[in-house]
């Protein structure tokens, strides 16, 4: 049975973060087995981990020139790594491989979440032992739990994520190997030239993505997401939808592009398709310098990243698609549920999050392994210095009190909404009365939205801009402050609703 990834990408930690892995340079079954068993308990649904014996550390990272294990002490290690590995209750045994890398022999043990949690390993390897102890992973740390974190994992111990649920109604016929090797081959895993001659039901289970029960072998949730042609069928909308409204949300004109198939694929499509219709690179020239600034609407990587973890994050058992509202000035990225309820609706306002417990753990490890995401909260951060970067504002992240939503809001850079800084002319200083008659036309604008709607609900935004003289910005900033001031709602859907003036001073 193989690892479902190489030890040169373990040895990299660039997909697998440090926390999951152990290195050992020799088999010791006492510390070994009890981080066998925290990664069997996986507390947090991180995807279990991995332990490489034949490899010094310093501080948690590889030390070169890395040592191996020698020829001589290979069958001995396993023979004992399968023999303390019986010690763990319930029953529970790492998928482990011999691999050579750089002319040295090493061995791998990846430990997966297991199904039957919580497991408990002795406490010491003494014969007049009889303490058991839950491990668990804290960071990169083997610990005892603490009395909250063991009736944790208690609760844990009847919940088996969705994603790693057996599916009864798909069939084997249902996982296409095209789309296995495929993926084998991108994350260079010593499973793909296996996959081209060996049994097909043995690779499947050496990616953990199949029951192991040989009487009765179907696919897991997991493995019909990433490898079945249609994963909607089992998964209703299961899809990504890409609406733009290029006259606004009161426009008739809607654009909408739905992307389904193999979760990794939906997404990889969506992103290209965000990236050549709706990405636009604005170039100003200034007089008084050869540079010129460059900057884009919006930047790709604070999107990118929003929709990965928009597709890492959602709950698959619920009917919603994950949806991408384009609008003039924002891009929303909406999907279903909310986040854990660790994260508090302050903590997204700050951009703080300490969300530790992930929904889909498989999901997650095969999307690291496509370099499609990374978990352990970088998101916010990743998504912000993208931002940053691009002198874009500040994202807006929601949810509410039930957590049944999660919104990810970016706004347009503010040099395609309005005139150039270089080339607006300089405006006089207004005195306070100035400032009056300006928002006396404010007022007036408003007034004069709120006239003709009365007179025509269905009018667009477009058509007020043209019925009024009025920029783009000056009717989207009007109407909305109607809105947030409980003058103006929009009913019915945008293609056919209408717009209601509710208290009209």
């Amino acid at each position: 049975m193989a690892i479902p990834t190489n030890i040169k990408t373990l040895l990299s930690g660039d997909v697998v973060e440090w926390a999951r892995i152990e290195f050992k340079e020799t088999w010791d079954a006492e510390a070994s087995l009890k981080s066998v068993c925290a990664f069997a308990n996986d507390l947090d649904n991180w995807g279990g981990g991995y332990i490489v014996i034949g490899v010094e550390e310093n501080e948690g990272q590889p030390v070169y020139p890395l040592k191996g294990v020698p020829v001589d002490k290979i069958d001995a290690y396993q023979k004992s790594i399968l023999s303390k590995c019986k010690l763990i209750r319930p029953a529970y045994m790492p998928i482990v491989e011999v691999v050579d890398y750089e002319n040295k022999k090493f061995i791998v043990l990846w430990c997966p979440g297991g199904d039957s949690r919580p497991y408990s390993s002795p406490k010491t390897m003494t014969k007049d032992n009889k303490e058991r102890i839950h491990y668990i992973r804290k960071m990169s740390s083997t610990v005892e739990p603490s009395n909250d974190e063991e009736k944790d994992l208690f609760n844990l111990a009847n919940r088996i994520p969705f994603d790693d649920r057996v599916n009864h109604q798909a069939e084997m016929s249902d996982l296409n190997i095209t789309l296995i090797q495929n993926y084998l081959k991108e994350v260079k895993s010593s499973l793909y030239e296996k996959s081209k001659t060996g049994d097909f039901v043995e690779v499947c289970s050496d990616m953990n993505i199949i029951s192991n029960l040989p009487e009765y072998t179907k696919p897991k949730n997991v493995g019909v997401m990433f490898f079945s042609m249609e994963p909607d069928k089992f998964f209703p909308y299961t899809q990504i939808d890409v609406v733009q409204f290029p006259d606004g949300l009161g426009g008739n004109n809607i654009i909408e592009q739905t992307f389904k198939g193999p979760i990794q694929q939906q997404l990889r499509d969506a992103l290209q398709y965000i990236r050549n219709t709706i990405i636009t690179e604005k170039v100003v020239k200034h007089p008084e310098r050869a540079e010129a600034d460059r900057f884009f609407n919006y930047p790709f990587a604070a999107i990118e990243e929003a929709l990965s973890n928009a597709v890492y994050h959602r709950a698959y058992d619920e009917r919603e698609p994950i949806e991408v509202r384009v609008e003039n000035d924002r891009i929303e990225i909406l999907s279903f549920p909310g986040p854990d309820r660790s994260v508090t609706i302050e903590g997204l306002k700050s951009y703080r999050v300490s969300n530790r417990r992930y929904r889909n753990r498989r999901i997650g490890d095969f999307l690291k392994e496509l370099h499609l995401t990374e978990g352990r909260n970088t998101g916010f951060k990743k998504i912000l210095d993208a931002l940053e970067a691009n002198g874009s504002p500040k994202p807006e992240f929601e949810t509410d009190e039930a957590h049944s939503y999660f919104i990810t809001r970016l706004f347009v850079h503010e040099g395609f909404n309005s005139v150039d800084k270089d080339v607006r002319p300089k405006e006089p200083k207004r005195s306070k009365k100035g400032a009056e008659k300006e928002l006396k036309k404010g007022n007036e604008r408003k007034q004069a939205i709120m006239d003709l709607l009365i007179a025509n609900p269905t009018m667009t935004q477009k058509q007020l801009r043209e019925q009024l003289n009025l920029t783009r910005k000056q009717i989207q900033t009007d109407m909305k402050e109607l809105q947030e001031e409980g003058i103006l709602m929009r009913e019915g859907s945008n293609r056919k609703g209408h717009w209601v003036i509710i208290n009209r001073n």
